[in-house]
């Protein structure tokens, strides 16, 4: 049978060691990190990241994180520059090299490309005297730790830093850019993530198919409107078509009796809960919870009381906000 327990015991020690490399990691970094920022804030071009082996795959992670927080960037496989995807590089870009060992063979290539062309080259590895970081612009030293594997070969503890690092030099970025969730949104509108930070503009229904009336509309009307639009409600204007009111359907069974001789105004709710064009669906969503409603009007965030759009719980729940 499994020994359970032992297998605990190793997870924990992963864990544990490669949580205390990030901590030595983040006491190591100096200077030369903020030169490589400083490199990266300044190019003109693209951000081209790479590595061989498991670097390479922290190479492609760090690639798409810059990409999807406002720093255009790509992955460059090593041995496929050698082979042509050099042309992918020119002078504007910055290069990020990934190598624990600074020596990759596989990397000389692209090095030798960048150097020949001046292309600014920011190279990561755990030996200050490899090859990789006396030929690089700016030299990202790692500790010199050891692997969380046991053995020492198998790339864990050295990964895992180079994963932080990449990530704390997107964060830095962002920070210095004032990169937003919204600017987020712009480079991922697909999945979860994007969904969280959809507003309420990006699902609500608008012009026409508000559901809205004067507030001298016959009831016989509205009926009309709330049928036709199909939301079940209708919003309640003034002469200056700000949104005073909403008819739901409580308000037609409170006003039952003589329902068709009143006018919307006589039956609507006053007041309604309203939301901002400009808010997160998340923050409409929570408002109708709150309010134990299943819809809410976008009221023109400038002041002037106007519905110019309309949300219904449905909406959001399509687009995968619950």
């Amino acid at each position: 049978m499994a020994d359970h327990a032992k297998f605990l015991a190793a997870a924990r020690r992963v864990v544990t060691q490669e949580a205390e490399a990030l901590t030595v990691l983040s006491d190591h970094l100096g200077d030369s990190f903020g030169a490589a920022v400083d490199l990266l804030l300044h190019a003109k071009g693209r951000v081209i990241v790479s590595g061989m082996g498991k670097s390479g795959h922290i190479a492609r992670k760090i690639a798409a994180t810059f990409a999807s927080t406002g720093t255009p960037a790509h992955f460059v496989h090593p041995a496929e520059a050698s082979h042509g995807d050099l042309g992918m590089m020119t002078r504007g870009d910055v290069v990020l090299v990934l190598s624990n060992s600074g020596e990759t063979p596989e990397l000389a290539d692209l090095v030798a490309y960048t150097r020949r062309f001046g292309i600014p080259m920011i190279g990561v590895a755990s030996k200050p005297k490899s090859t990789l970081l006396q030929r690089a612009d700016v030299a990202i030293v790692l500790p010199q730790l050891g692997e969380a594997c046991g053995t020492g070969v198998v790339p864990t503890t050295s990964t895992t830093m180079t994963l932080a690092l990449g990530d704390a030099l997107a964060v830095a970025l962002m920070e210095h850019r004032d990169f937003t969730p919204a600017n987020f949104r712009e480079f991922h509108p697909g999945g979860k993530l994007g969904a969280q930070l959809s507003k309420v503009s990006d699902l609500m229904h608008v012009a026409n198919a508000v559901p809205l009336v004067p507030a001298d509309t016959p009831m016989s009307e509205t009926l009309l409107v709330i049928s036709q639009k199909g939301f079940g409600v209708v919003g309640v204007t003034d002469d200056s078509d700000r949104l005073i009111g909403i008819v739901t359907d409580g308000d037609l069974r409170r006003h039952m009796v003589n329902l068709l001789d009143h006018t919307a105004s006589e039956v609507m709710t006053a007041q309604p809960a309203t939301v901002s064009p400009d808010a997160l669906a998340e923050e409409a969503v929570a408002l109708m919870n709150d309010k134990k409603i299943t819809c809410l009007f976008a009221v023109d965030p400038a002041g002037t009381g106007t519905a110019g759009g309309f949300l219904h719980i449905h909406d959001c729940l399509r687009a995968g906000i619950v």
